[in-house]
Formats: C-alpha cells, structure tokens, sequence
C-alpha cells in the first residue's frame, strides 16, 4: 500500500470513527432499523404483524427520550415525504391518514417515553415497564386511530388492532429488554 492509500483509508478510517460517536448517525440508524423492522411483516388487516415496534422500543432504550424521539420522527417524516420505508416498501403522506396512520404517528411518542423512564432508573423491572408503557401507547393510539375506519367502533378496533397483536407483542417486548439488557453493559446509552 503506497503512502497516498495509507493517509486515504486513515481518513476513511477516522471519519467513520467519529460519524459513529455522533448523534446524528444514531438517529439516522435507527430510523434505518425501524424501516427494515418494518419490511419483516405478516400480512394482516386492517394492520400488518411487524417487528417495527420492537426497534422503536429500542431507540428509546438506547438513544434517550430525545434522540429515540428523533429517530421516529425521522421514519415517519421519511416515508411521509416518499421514500418506500413503511411496511411492504409503501410510503407517503396518505399513510398517516389510513389505517395504520396512529400506530406510525405515536413511533415518536413511544420512543420518547420508553428513554424517559430509562433515563430515570434502569433496573431490569423498569425497563420492562417503559417498553409495556410504549407498547400501550403504540396499540392504544393506533386502535384508536383505526376506530376511524370501522364506524367509530372502538370495540372491534380494539379487538383488530390492539388485542390480536398481544401475544406478539409480549414476544417483542421480552426480546427488546433482552436485546437491551444484553448491549447496554457495553453501551448503556449511544451518543
């Protein structure tokens, strides 16, 4: 390797380390995360199974209240403004204004109170706490959203797009404070 190559890659090298340490980058890769989350879907209606809300869990875990927040705001503004990043690669503005537009409008909200109750106290009680607590406000919202759609009928919008998703999420939940039990030791929280 010659000596121009050499400075080269340590540039590369050195950009990448501190791309890394930055806040923006976390952001950004977890708005990533939340649209491959997105494209691993059991096809349902009205609302697909995806694994989106375990990653929005996570960026409150991991990035704080604000940043996780952030990150949220980041896919929903994404796919909003045209990029196919919501599940099944679909995307646009209309979707806050379907069926599934709660469940994508509280991603944020989530995302913010999981960090929160971690920035607080994070034994292993309370982070299982704070992702019940963001996967309520996740559920709640977008059956709430969807009771729109069926006639204003709670009942069944619960049923649909709530109560089907329970066992899932359970599963989701239990692998996010895993995931985050077992990373935080090396990073109790990213920049």
């Amino acid at each position: 390797m010659t000596t121009k190559e050499n400075v080269k890659s340590n540039l590369l090298i050195d950009f990448l380390s501190k791309a890394r340490s930055s806040q923006l980058f976390w952001i950004l890769t977890f708005a990533v995360f939340t649209f491959l989350g997105a494209q691993v879907a059991v096809p349902a209606q009205p609302v697909p199974f995806t694994l989106q809300t375990m990653i929005v869990l996570l960026s409150g875990a991991f990035l704080g209240s604000r940043n996780g927040a952030l990150s949220q705001i980041a896919y929903v503004l994404g796919g909003s403004l045209g990029l196919p990043i919501f599940s099944g690669f679909t995307f646009g503005f209309a979707r806050l204004f379907g069926p599934t537009g709660g469940y994508l409008l509280a991603f944020p909200v989530a995302a913010f109170i999981v960090g929160l109750i971690i920035e607080k106290k994070s034994n292993a009680l309370t982070i299982s706490l704070s992702m019940i607590a963001g996967s309520l406000v996740i559920l709640l919202s977008g059956a709430s959203y969807l009771a729109l759609f069926l006639n204003g009928n709670f009942s069944q919008a619960l049923f649909t797009g709530a109560f089907i998703f329970s066992i899932w999420d359970v599963i989701k939940i239990a692998a996010a404070v895993s995931i985050y039990k077992a990373f935080s030791v090396k990073y109790p929280k990213l920049p």
